[in-house]
């Protein structure tokens, strides 16, 4: 009777050679990787090199004439290249997977990227790489703004490229916030640093790439021992003006203030800079506090028309979150005044910030924006100097003052949350969606 055997998928030889067939500028040879595996050969340069002089051909070995602390060194990184094909030649056959050379430098490579994406940094890009190819432009730029100063600080204290989860602890977290004062960063930025590093915690802990063990922030009461983002200072009084300041800028007519040659180029520009920056900044006022990137991104298809007359529906950019909200008669007759400049179209932009035949890509969307806010927000500026606004206004000096509105007039603030899309607040989570859009269009009103 014939003998059956089971099929055993044999291992591939792993081995760093000393490779003498190719001769370097300086005379040196490298060190290569060779993978063996059923008569197939696969050969990985390790960047590593060394004279023949430093080499004993017979015992196959670097000469112990090379110099200290470099032969030891050389020797040790030598090792580590060989153990990480070796590792990843074992793995494929330990699961009896069918495999030649290729697959296990395939495998040494998934390995090296499972285990930098257990280190902060590497997630980081990760998160960053994806962000890009969604084009979420601005939480990009805010998690590449930590990640370069978290590379510096771990450079500089712990001489390193990235570190582990695991270490980063509440003493890191007091550390780096030293690190950062240190450079001159205000609270503000503080505290958007630190809710980003937590944000990038929680994800890494969700994906199992990271320990719930080590978590480093407070998440209630009890957690005193822990590092809490809350404790950094964020005035918002100062952001917001009174009712009496937003009718001073209502009532506020535009006028050049240039004189001599070119006048009156240089007036007519002033005037639709200043014009476009009191409309912005009151048409945020009057939706909710829609922000700037929203606000510049609506398209005339977001206005639509009911029984109960005209609603602005839009997502923010920001949370991904799905707006509807009634407009009152002064956002309404802000947008007619762009409907004969701006509309050919329902794809066509509300505002003249942004062309739909210029800008049609994130990047150049972005680029656009931000050349845009820091003008509108200069001419803000400019008309709180004119008509006696004490606080610097800003596109965001709008948003606050609106909230701050509601609440002197009695509106709750977990509805104010929901009007202004604040979907993390602690304090309000739980009534999120459980008010009628009837309801928060009627609390709308007291901003009239």
């Amino acid at each position: 009777m014939a003998r059956t055997t089971q099929y055993k998928e044999g291992r591939a030889t792993v081995k760093v050679v000393y490779y003498t067939s190719k001769t370097l500028a300086d005379g040196s040879h490298p060190f290569m990787v060779r993978i063996t595996k059923d008569r197939k050969l696969k050969y990985i340069a390790t960047g590593l090199t060394l004279h023949p002089k430093y080499w004993n051909p017979q015992k196959k070995e670097v000469r112990k004439s090379y110099p200290e602390p470099f032969r030891n060194d050389l020797l040790n990184d030598l090792e580590r290249w060989e153990k990480k094909y070796s590792e990843a030649a074992g793995s494929l056959a330990d699961a009896d997977e069918m495999h030649d050379p290729a697959d296990v430098v395939s495998k040494a490579i998934e390995k090296r990227n499972e285990l930098r994406r257990a280190t902060l940094l590497p997630y980081m890009d990760e998160l960053i790489a994806g962000m890009k190819r969604t084009s979420q432009l601005g939480n990009r730029q805010v998690y590449r703004t930590l990640r370069n100063q978290l590379s510096a600080f771990i450079h500089t204290e712990y001489k390193k490229d990235t570190i582990r989860f695991a270490d980063v602890t509440v003493k890191f977290c007091n550390d780096f916030e030293v690190y950062l004062r240190e450079r001159g960063n205000a609270e503000t930025s503080l505290s958007n640093r630190f809710r980003t590093l937590r944000s990038v915690l929680n994800k890494a802990i969700a994906e199992g790439v990271a320990s719930p063990e080590t978590y480093p922030f407070s998440r209630q009461s009890s957690d005193r021992h822990k590092f809490s983002v809350s404790k950094f200072v964020l005035s918002t009084k100062k952001r917001a003006i009174s009712r009496d300041d937003v009718r001073k800028i209502e009532a506020f007519v535009p006028q050049g203030t240039s004189s001599g040659r070119w006048s009156e180029v240089k007036n007519e520009a002033e005037v639709d800079g200043l014009q476009r920056a009191k409309d912005l900044f009151l048409f945020s006022f009057y939706v909710g506090g829609i922000n700037f990137v929203d606000m510049a991104q609506l398209r005339w298809r977001d206005i639509q028309n009911d029984e109960a007359g005209s609603r602005l529906n839009y997502i923010r950019q920001k949370t991904g979150g799905v707006f509807s909200t009634r407009l009152l008669a002064p956002a309404l007759s802000i947008i007619e005044t762009y409907r004969p400049f701006t509309f050919n179209g329902p794809d066509d932009y509300v505002f003249d910030v942004l062309s739909r035949s210029v800008h049609q890509n994130p990047k150049s969307i972005a680029n656009r924006l931000k050349k845009v806010l820091g003008q509108i927000n200069s001419d803000l500026k400019r008309i709180g100097e004119r008509v006696g606004v004490a606080t610097p206004l800003t596109t965001y000096v709008a948003r606050h003052t609106m909230a701050t509105t509601l609440r002197r007039s009695g509106v709750a603030d977990a509805e104010t949350s929901q009007i202004m899309g604040h979907e993390n607040e602690k304090v309000t989570t739980i009534y999120l969606d459980s008010f009628a859009n009837k309801t928060l269009d009627e609390k709308l009103n007291a901003l009239l």
